[in-house]
């Protein structure tokens, strides 16, 4: 009777241990999945799964595969359902086996002829991991058939000049060429090596639907590429309307050791799903090579994947063993769906190997031994696959060998001329290169439209609760804007961004708390103090107006920077603007900076037109505070390759935010912006200023007239040097406000000077250490103007931190910047 009950378990029973069973396989099944590229699990597996019994039998098959997904840490249970129908469905996977051994074949064949043709080349060949191509297909076809007309990709070097050829569209003549240096940019120090540069292109699926492809320009250094990728994605759906996150599907593809320990990609990953930085999901591919320059994976993360930074979000990770690739197709397509379905990110963890080392002139036998005497024993994988499924590929191979070998015989007849880069129409009235005084437009704007902006800026429902410091702020704004008292800095650009969203100019604004403003000058965005509903005045200027956005940014440099970079590539026709917290935390974005927005033009002919604010002024707050590194950018201008100004009053401020957006020439803007001099009667202007003004790279000084002495400076320590010589009682000194430092304004400057005839003592003023500031850059330039006669400098002393952490030290050494200036020699 016992053993007899003992085989005759209720149905409830068996049903629970199956889903107990199941539910382990469906948590873990990954971690003993076949994921190895010669077999086996990744790492040491997952003993605890080792059950036997016809239920673990059939777990395992569905999760411990050549595909394993990741997904029960999503707390979402319809999107963790989704994946396990998926997973767990019956429903045979339809594969055009010629098809896909034919592009196997096809992305093996391209690298290997890359090989033979030009030995002792660098390429960085994708060899070890060509089931991405198919994955990519996959991607682009599923994406087509939802809606997609444009694809936007990011990648390394490893694999990418294969990807610009059979998947971006790139003609192979094209790519050939990257190996002859047609470039001519190159030869004056332009340009960029070909596995850096971008592509546009067309992509049609296997049943005829076309896709505009673009593969984003990216430097060596790996990951940054990425937020300028999800940036300019986010700018294309904006261009495309409401169904834009449908129409525009961003793919970006990492290495592994770059995923598991690039910072920035850590910052970027934490985009999906915020309001001001989500692209609708992206498919992100870690193409996935087991090792990392010399280092195998144990030395690059303390994780089994390198993918497990993802697990910080919710969303799906999926594992391929890339030698199988009808799961890649597999896995590719359901990333697709679940993007489309949910919206967020998907990572696909495309596990091979990589059959060369780091470049084809390494030697990856003296690092890994043992693993390179397996991978030289590996056939390619469209030789395994052929093999597998019995597809005879001589004739894709001859047809192939045919196609490619026109395409270097073409490369060889190209003619030395300019990459010509096909952009968007968006791009055809903006213009880069050299300035031209042609392309300046009148800035100012009239009276009557900059009350009726005021108006809109300073009134909100009538069943709104306002705070009652912001209403009395508003009630003095009110009075800017009619005339009554002087502008601010925070009412100018107010007044600048209502102008130009009436205009129809969009305007886009992001940084850390920015949308009040670090120093409370902002309020953009009004907070009723009853529900925390949200209103903003600048979204109700006018009936037709552009669009405004203001983002509170996570806590990140690099990547708000690059996405906002990336964002203003694709946007010319707005203003797009990054604010640093203090100007000096920008160094946390050097890279963007160094690579993208002062480069860009020079190395792959692309335009910008952000706006960086550098909040910047020596007011005793520490070395942190008090410096936007001034110098910096100065070192890195040349060929007028951005613009770095230091507007000195709200009226400047007013006129350079508009002369950015409104002319025609795209140049990054660097902007130093003041902190204590927001709301300082001495930097305030008129209300005419506005209306009459325009923006002046140099400011002459109205009260002395042919000056014995004069004093060059930028931003708040003229104002300084302008109330000290009011308590001195001096008029025989001149101060020159230079506002625009670069492209430098040599004509204004010498308007300037030639009121001042007489003048014998040329002096450069600065707040920063003499190893720091403008005047490294701005010395020499002045010494040519000066007749001859002797610049000198008043400066502090040069030192390895940008200022001292004491107040009163700074208050001495202030006063002492003033008597020194004021010192006759």
């Amino acid at each position: 009777m016992s053993s007899h009950s003992a085989e005759l378990q209720p149905v409830e029973t068996q049903s629970s241990e199956r889903d107990r069973i199941f539910d382990l396989f469906r948590r873990w099944g990954y971690l003993d999945a076949n994921l190895d590229p010669f077999g086996g699990p990744v790492g040491s597996g997952f003993p605890e799964l080792r059950l036997d019994g016809p239920v673990a039998e059939e777990a395992r098959k569905i999760y411990c595969g050549s595909l394993a997904a990741e997904f029960m840490h999503i707390p979402q249970r319809d999107r963790r359902e989704w994946i396990q129908e998926r997973m767990e469905s019956s429903r045979p996977q339809k594969v055009d086996r010629g098809w896909l051994a034919e592009r196997l074949l096809q992305a093996d064949l391209f690298e290997q002829i890359l090989q033979t043709r030009y030995l002792g080349t660098k390429r960085y060949s994708g060899e070890g991991a060509t089931a991405l191509i198919p994955l990519l297909d996959t991607v682009l076809e599923t994406a087509a058939d939802l809606g997609a007309n444009t694809a936007l990709m990011a990648m390394s070097h490893r694999g990418r000049l294969t990807v610009m050829s059979l998947v971006v569209g790139i003609p192979a003549e094209n790519v050939f060429a990257g190996f002859e240096d047609v470039d001519p940019r190159s030869v004056l120090g332009g340009g960029d090596v070909k596995y850096h540069q971008g592509a546009t292109g067309h992509y049609e699926t296997r049943n005829g639907k076309p896709l505009r492809m673009h593969l984003v320009s990216n430097p060596s250094h790996l990951e940054a590429v990425d937020p300028v990728a999800l940036g300019r994605a986010r700018a294309k759906q904006t261009h495309a309307g409401p169904d834009g996150t449908r129409q525009v599907l961003p793919i970006i593809m990492h290495g592994d050791a770059a995923f598991a320990g690039q910072g920035i990609w850590a910052e970027t990953l934490n985009f999906s799903g915020l309001k001001g930085y989500s692209a609708g999901g992206a498919i992100q591919v870690i193409v996935n090579n087991l090792i990392g320059f010399t280092s195998n994976p144990s030395e690059l993360h303390t994780s089994r994947f390198s993918s497990d930074l993802a697990k910080r979000q919710p969303i799906p990770i999926f594992h391929i063993n890339a030698e199988d690739p009808e799961a890649v197709l597999r896995a590719a397509k359901m990333a697709v769906e679940y993007r489309y379905r949910f919206g967020t990110d998907v990572v696909l963890d495309l596990i091979g190997y990589r059959r060369h080392g780091h470049s084809e002139v390494d030697d990856p036998t003296i690092t890994q031994p043992l693993l390179y005497k397996k991978i030289n024993e590996h056939p390619p994988l469209f030789q395994i696959y052929a093999k597998q499924h019995s597809i005879d590929t001589s004739a894709m191979e001859a047809r192939f060998r045919q196609f490619i070998d026109a395409g270097y015989d073409k490369a060889a007849t190209m003619q030395k001329a300019p990459v010509l880069r096909r952009l968007p129409q968006y791009w055809d009235k903006y213009v880069g290169g050299r300035y031209n005084p042609a392309l300046e437009v009148p800035t100012n704007a009239p009276e009557d439209t900059l009350k009726q902006i005021t108006e809109k800026l300073t009134t909100y429902p009538a069943d709104f609760s306002i705070h009652p410091k912001v209403k009395k702020l508003l009630e003095q704004r009110e009075k800017m804007g009619t005339g009554r008292l002087p502008i601010d800095y925070g009412m100018a650009e107010a007044l600048a961004f209502g102008s130009l969203v009436k205009q129809g100019i969009p305007v886009r604004l992001s940084g850390q708390d920015s949308r009040r403003g670090t120093f409370n000058q902002r309020h953009s965005v009004l907070i009723d103090t009853e529900n925390e509903q949200e209103y903003v005045p600048l979204c109700h200027i006018s009936p037709n107006q552009a669009w405004f956005e203001a983002y509170n940014s996570i806590l990140s440099e690099a990547a708000v920077l690059g996405f906002e970079y990336g964002f203003s590539r694709d946007y010319p026709d707005g203003l797009a603007l990054w604010e640093a917290q203090f100007g000096d935390f920008s160094n946390g974005a050097q890279i963007i900076i160094d690579q993208f927005i002062v480069s860009g033009e020079d190395k792959w002919g692309l335009l910008s037109g952000l706006v960086m604010l550098l909040p910047h002024g020596y007011e005793g707050q520490g070395p942190e505070h008090s410096s936007g590194r001034i110098e910096r950018y100065l070192q890195l201008a040349a060929k007028d390759n951005i613009q770095v100004a230091q507007p000195s009053t709200a009226g400047q401020y007013f006129h350079l935010l508009r002369r950015q957006a409104m002319r025609s020439w795209r140049k990054p803007l660097i902007v130093f912006t003041p902190k204590g001099m927001l709301r300082h009667p001495d930097a305030a202007s008129p209300l005419s200023v506005l209306t009459n003004g325009k923006f002046e790279t140099v400011i002459q000084d109205p009260e002395i007239a042919n000056g014995e002495r004069v004093l060059f400076c930028s931003g708040k320590i003229g104002h300084e040097l302008k109330r000290e010589r009011r308590r001195r009682g001096d008029t025989r000194t001149a101060i020159i406000f230079l506002e625009q430092i670069y492209p430098w304004p040599e004509q204004d400057i010498e308007a300037a000077l030639a009121q001042h005839s007489n003048a014998r003592e040329f002096l450069w003023v600065q707040e920063e250490p003499a190893n720091m500031g403008a005047l490294s850059f701005v010395a020499p330039q002045l010494e040519r103007l000066t007749h001859g006669l002797p610049l000198r400098s008043v400066k502090r002393t040069a030192s390895s931190s940008p200022s001292t952490g004491s107040h009163t030290a700074h208050e001495m050494e202030q006063k002492t910047l003033m008597e020194l200036a004021f010192k006759s020699f």
